[in-house]
């Protein structure tokens, strides 16, 4: 499972140019996915409407099976929303981030921005060239970020729209630091903490087998 570092989304969201209309959109969507976990359908059928602003902000959307949730916003996330539909300048049943003929953008072409962005945020950001950036990892990258911060998995399936917690399972078996975090609360006192370093010799021996 692909998903991206602290350090990786902040490279990626960096990397459109804020001096063009569409990289001021393409900023605002990928930092709504990564934070809300938006399914990539959920992104293109957003409304501007959908969005709620200051007290108890939020982002309302339609999942799989046409159910509605609610996500709350950031506030990072709620200042770049409110800044964007500012100067979209929308109704409320106008598309949240549309083309430049006001059309609503496809899954292919939200796609394609997110690898032509992942592709410059490369260039400052290395880890990212080994990585296939395609707007399913935004959603995978914020259950990760919930989950490294403790949130339970009943929550997450929750943020996520998933049906069930064991569609979010999948996403404690894809995190080595939790598993090391659960290893280290029953490591003997006597033990000292840390990864275990194998000798030379024990080295030379695996590799012989």
């Amino acid at each position: 499972m692909t998903f991206l570092t602290a350090a990786e989304v902040d490279a990626l969201l960096a990397a459109p140019d804020q001096g063009r209309w569409e990289g001021r959109r393409d900023r605002a969507l990928m930092l709504l996915a990564i934070q809300a976990g938006l399914r990539v359908s959920e992104l293109t059928s957003l409304n501007c409407g959908d969005v709620t602003l200051g007290t108890g902000a939020s982002v309302r959307c339609e999942g799989k099976g046409r159910k509605h949730r609610a996500v709350p916003l950031t506030s990072p996330a709620e200042t770049l929303l409110r800044l964007w539909l500012r100067e979209r300048a929308g109704q409320p049943g106008d598309p949240l981030f549309p083309t430049r003929t006001g059309r609503r953008l496809s899954r292919d072409a939200v796609a394609l921005r997110v690898s032509t962005h992942a592709t410059t945020a490369a260039q400052h950001c290395p880890s990212l060239s080994g990585k296939r950036i395609h707007p399913h990892v935004l959603r995978h990258s914020c259950a990760m970020s919930l989950l490294q911060a403790g949130v339970d998995t009943s929550v997450i399936a929750l943020w996520l729209g998933h049906a069930g917690v064991r569609s979010t399972d999948a996403y404690v078996h894809a995190d080595i630091t939790i598993k090391e975090r659960a290893l280290s609360l029953t490591t003997p006192a006597a033990v000292k903490p840390g990864r275990y370093r194998p000798t030379d010799k024990m080295l030379s021996f695996l590799e012989s087998l």
